[in-house]
């Protein structure tokens, strides 16, 4: 009956894509890098895919509401999640009573991908790493980072570097990364991982990136593995839906994702928001997600991160 349903399912989505609406769920709140990024690409992916998308912003909880709300719908193509990688590589691992692991979702296609940013206010004398292990080493778990969520890259990172370096920070975490530059431009915090866009839009200073490679948007931060620290953490926004979404709905979707990817609007205005693209077909994804989920999972379990019962 269940394999009955699902090719109906298909049948429909694929004769009648002008009848189906699409619901795009955001699990962050409006204003942020994944919502920029839906809003960039939702007009030509609707045209590709021929019908009418609607995104839903469903933040909270560190992405995980509006992501159990995508895992809980139907598998019809209809229900799709916009998500960078938190709440589906870090958060099944970090908490105690995770509602849905990754393997409950389907991959269609990865979007986007920049390695993420340290950055500080510019008044700040925290200019480079040393200065930051160098005051970190004076007052052990006092200077204080931002981070969209507890349980999310900016956290994770920050351990990763903390545990790597042997120094203990304050975390302070906030509902996203708008929140948490607020925060640092008032004072309450000195430092923040986020998306290296926000050095140029609100003045700060990149100390350095997360990445394999240094970032476009801030040239003359060095990477993390040129100081020293092999950390690579990226800041990846992909597509999903159901987990038990017919192979036939996620080919469509995920062809549709290649094309919107590829048209010069899209490139030209993702360029424009920084948010560097990179495409991987929904197979492709899939084995990238489980190894991001698998990475996530060992630097949570050696830190005794996990969330207690």
């Amino acid at each position: 009956m269940r394999l009955a349903i699902a090719a109906f399912c298909a049948a429909f989505f694929l004769a009648s894509p002008a009848r189906a609406q699409i619901q795009l769920i955001i699990p962050w709140p409006p204003g942020g890098g994944t919502d920029i990024i839906g809003r960039l690409i939702q007009p030509v992916l609707a045209e590709e895919l021929g019908t009418q998308i609607v995104i839903r912003n469903v933040g909270g909880a560190t992405g995980t509401i509006g992501t159990s709300e995508v895992v809980r719908a139907k598998p019809d193509g209809q229900t799709l999640l916009l998500t960078s990688m938190a709440a589906i590589a870090i958060q099944p691992s970090f908490l105690a009573k995770p509602p849905y692991q990754a393997s409950q979702l389907a991959t269609v296609c990865l979007v986007a991908e920049a390695p993420a940013t340290l950055m500080t206010p510019r008044e700040t004398e925290l200019r480079t790493l040393d200065d930051v292990i160098a005051r970190a080493k004076v007052n052990p778990g006092q200077i204080p980072y931002a981070s969209g969520g507890v349980g999310g890259l900016g956290h994770l990172s920050m351990t990763g570097f903390s545990r790597t370096a042997g120094i203990s920070l304050n975390h302070i975490p906030f509902r996203g990364s708008g929140d948490s530059v607020l925060a640092m431009q008032s004072g309450t915090v000195q430092m923040l991982t986020a998306e290296a866009n926000l050095v140029a839009q609100y003045g700060l200073h990149a100390i350095a990136v997360f990445g394999a490679e240094r970032a476009r948007d801030v040239p003359d931060a060095p990477t993390m593995r040129e100081l020293g620290y092999d950390l690579v953490f990226p800041l990846w926004t992909g597509i999903f839906g159901p987990a038990d979404t017919p192979k036939p709905i996620l080919a469509r979707l995920d062809a549709a994702c290649a094309k919107t990817l590829k048209t010069p609007s899209v490139v030209e205005n993702m360029t424009k928001a920084s948010h560097p693209i990179r495409y991987l077909d929904h197979v492709a994804f899939g084995i990238y997600v489980a190894a991001e989920a698998i990475k996530y999972r060992d630097l949570i379990t050696q830190s005794g991160l996990r969330q207690a019962d």
